[in-house]
């Protein structure tokens, strides 16, 4: 009879429990050490943008803005893929300029100002 009981309340607790889901970011997570394609690395960055605006860490004026640049550069753990994009319209003129840093499968690492 324990074992009915035990059973019912995990059935019960099973069922009342919500499922877990990935974000809309969720594409842009990757596993193993592969490089990804400079095409993924851009498109991960522009989510990255995009969410930044999304939460207010950034001007709305960001949302449309293209990357200037895409290099790979060294990290502290080896090659990571830098995207910068330059935002004249800034409010801030001392933050025109969003850097977004990718691990060479494309994971992104940081975003911030200071290309650092």
């Amino acid at each position: 009879m324990q074992r009915i009981a035990i059973v019912l309340a995990s059935l019960a607790a099973f069922s009342m429990s919500s499922p877990v889901l990935a974000d809309k970011g969720g594409s842009c997570h990757f596993h193993g050490a592969a490089p990804a394609k400079e095409e993924t690395v851009l498109t991960c960055a522009a989510q990255r943008r995009d969410a930044l605006v999304a939460s207010g860490k950034l001007d709305a004026s960001w949302k449309g803005v293209k990357h200037e640049k895409v290099e790979q550069v060294d990290g502290k753990k080896g090659k990571e893929w830098k995207v910068i994009f330059r935002n004249p319209a800034a409010p801030d003129k001392d933050k025109q300029s969003l850097y977004v840093f990718l691990s060479a499968p494309g994971n992104v690492l940081a975003a911030n100002h200071s290309g650092k």
